[in-house]
């Protein structure tokens, strides 16, 4: 039988975490830790209304990024003050799963978070209150498969970490343990 491939985090979540959240919160089962479900990235683009190439550009940037195909989000209703029209595409959007989302979550954590500049940290307070996790990026620079001579203009994307955990703690708890660098509590 040949060896299928595995993401890295996949197996550190299997063999590691599981088993450190479960002395950390006592579980009595494997099947009370939390897991990531998925991750979705999602990428606002404002001047998209006068520009339709822009999208054209985000869908691409955004496909290298994850390595899957990522939709327009279209407008659901007019705003005159915004001179956007219903069904104008003004964002673009990907949810990952499976081996690609960990795959995404290793580069993220690897190679993305430490180019950005003067990084200490990922901010704590992106907690919903029922475990999932929302990280807001300035730049899509920073991610190593984005060549920056080709980049028209410099956007920014919200990281969504959906997790099956109940409570925010837990769900730090789940994320500190993939190895996302939040920032130090100052005392």
């Amino acid at each position: 039988m040949e060896a299928t491939y595995q993401p890295r985090l996949k197996g550190k979540y299997k063999d590691e975490i599981v088993q450190n959240l479960k002395k950390q919160f006592e579980y009595t089962t494997v099947m009370q830790v939390p897991k990531l479900e998925k991750i979705c990235i999602n990428q606002g683009i404002g001047d998209a209304v006068s520009d339709k190439k822009m999208i054209e550009s985000a869908v691409k940037e955004m496909t290298t990024i994850t390595g899957q195909k990522a939709v327009p989000t279209y407008s659901t209703k007019d705003i005159s003050n915004f001179k956007l029209r219903k069904g104008v595409a003004i964002g673009v959007r990907v949810t990952l799963r499976g081996d690609k989302m960990y795959e995404f979550l290793d580069r993220l954590i690897a190679s993305a978070l430490p180019r950005i500049r003067d990084f200490k940290g990922v901010n704590d307070k992106g907690f919903d209150g029922r475990g999932n996790y929302t990280l807001g990026v300035t730049e899509q620079i920073i991610f190593p498969e984005i060549d920056i001579d080709k980049v028209s203009k410099i956007q920014g994307m919200d990281i969504t970490f959906v997790t099956s955990a109940s409570s925010d703690k837990e769900a730090h708890a789940l994320l500190t343990e993939f190895g996302i660098p939040f920032k130090k509590k100052e005392k």
